[in-house]
């Protein structure tokens, strides 16, 4: 083994595809690169298929995952997480035809440090202290700021988030505006993408908060309605496959071009506001 095949640190992100000959592509752009482009092809294939899926007896499934069975609330997150997916690809191809990789963030250490005199607590203090200047209350955002509904960013705003945010943080907003949850990836793409957030700044406990909110506003959203009566929660991953056609990390197919959706028992349910 050569100096250049050890990778530093006790963990790691997931090892980069092997590249061709000669492609310029840096091994961790390459990573980020892959998982990009494997969730631009769920979110488009789901767009594209949204409205028949929202007819079928098993869309509870994947409403569930967004918090809501209104079809125009869906839409409008699965095209901001698109629009953010391709602002990030467009970001890491620009970084990449500089010639610079991703680094992995090192984490900060503490080390044992001698309190400041003040926090002694036999330290004389000061007679004359200058009073502090009361910081600047941050301006509030306006209601509905993150609703796709009501802000959608341009792409440009989406190009400006992409590069003052860490890429964890960005996965994590595509994962969430793409309804992306760990039961409907392959075993090896959610492990990547788990380590792709845990690594470079982002917070997968943060992406399953928001799924545990989502599940329980569906619930809600549902009990209203007499006749939403199902048993969507607790299916096995060959259910959730047939449903899907595929998993995240496999190439999209559609469930509706194979063969007639398998018969769960899943009442169907209105796809407009209660």
């Amino acid at each position: 083994m050569t100096e250049c095949d050890v990778i530093p640190g006790p963990a790691s992100p997931p090892d980069p595809p092997q590249d061709q000959p000669g492609n310029p592509v840096p091994e961790y752009i390459a990573v980020f690169l892959h998982a990009v482009s494997i969730l631009l092809d769920y979110g488009r294939h789901l767009l594209s298929t949204v409205h028949r899926r929202a007819t079928a007896p098993t869309f509870p499934t994947i409403a569930a995952a967004f918090g809501t069975a209104n079809l125009s609330t869906i839409l409008a997150h699965l095209n901001r997480g698109i629009l953010r997916a391709a602002a990030l690809e467009r970001f890491l191809r620009a970084r990449a035809a500089t010639g610079r990789d991703i680094t992995i963030p090192t984490p900060r250490i503490r080390t044992d440090e001698k309190p400041p005199a003040s926090a002694e607590p036999n330290a004389e203090q000061p007679a004359d202290q200058p009073a502090k200047p009361k910081a600047r209350p941050r301006p509030s955002l306006p209601p509905g700021w993150d609703d796709p509904e009501l802000f959608m960013p341009s792409p440009e705003d989406l190009d400006l988030q992409v590069r003052r945010r860490s890429l964890g943080r960005t996965f994590v907003e595509i994962c969430n505006d793409l309804a992306v949850v760990p039961s409907f990836c392959t075993p090896a793409f959610w492990s990547d993408l788990f380590q792709l957030i845990h690594y470079f700044g982002g917070s997968v406990a943060t992406l399953m908060r928001k799924k545990a909110h989502r599940e329980q506003a569906f619930i809600q959203e549902q009990d209203r309605k007499l006749d939403s009566t199902w048993d969507w929660m607790h299916l096995k991953r060959d259910e959730i496959r047939q449903i899907l056609g595929f998993f995240i990390g496999e190439p999209p197919v559609d469930p509706f071009a194979q063969s007639p959706a398998p018969n769960f028992p899943i009442a169907a349910l209105a796809t407009g506001p209660p």
